[in-house]
């Protein structure tokens, strides 16, 4: 059984914009997100959560091929390897 889990959120990025994952992202880049999103969480190392963005956009929704990256996919991703760190140092402590 394959399960299809699409979600639609509001972002917040750390300096203030607001993203609409409906509206603002395409479903390919809505897929790299949950990725990435498990990726914020599971990574040990930003090295490792970058190598895996670049896995995801290469691979693309699918296998379907290259995702361009957007200002707006960037911004978020960007947000992401922020609060990434943050975690990171946290668990140095």
């Amino acid at each position: 059984m394959i399960l299809y889990c699409f979600f639609i959120v509001i972002i917040t990025t750390k300096d203030g914009k607001t993203y609409d994952t409906e509206t603002d992202l395409t479903a390919p880049e809505r897929h790299i997100l949950q990725k990435l999103f498990l990726w914020k969480t599971m990574a040990s190392s930003i090295e490792v959560f970058k190598e895996k963005k670049e896995e995801a956009l290469v691979k693309g929704w699918n296998n379907s091929g290259p995702i361009q990256v957007t200002p707006r996919l960037e911004d978020i991703i960007r947000d992401l390897e922020q609060k990434l760190v943050s975690r990171l140092d946290k668990e140095t402590l």
